[in-house]
């Protein structure tokens, strides 16, 4: 996270399932996935520090995979969204426990 921006107004996060998409486990992550499986070209979306769980990053999934890509959301905070109203985790505090992660994905076939 480079700016404080998205931490000025956060969303309300939803663990429900939000559109067309739904919640699966991919890799070894929960993901938000939408879009037909059989999709010939797909659309990775990462998250801010907020997760995948806010709704509006989910319904963009949503839109881009009703114009024919499989969409995955993948949750890389794992279940640790920042909550900017937390005073005992501030923005460094909460930065620290994640530092920085390095992902090394081999789509050859993904099955949910």
């Amino acid at each position: 996270m480079s700016e404080t921006q998205c931490c000025e107004n956060p969303p309300t996060l939803s663990t429900r399932s939000v559109g067309i998409g739904c919640v699966a486990e991919i890799g070894g992550l929960k993901a938000h996935i939408a879009g037909p499986s059989d999709a010939k070209l797909a659309v990775l979306l990462v998250s801010d520090v907020v997760g995948y769980e806010a709704p509006k990053l989910r319904k963009l999934a949503d839109k881009v995979a009703s114009r024919g890509f499989y969409v995955v959301v993948p949750h890389f905070i794992y279940g640790d969204p920042y909550v900017p109203d937390n005073p005992e985790r501030p923005n460094a505090v909460w930065r620290q426990s994640h530092g920085t992660v390095c992902f090394d994905f081999q789509f050859k076939s993904l099955s949910v």
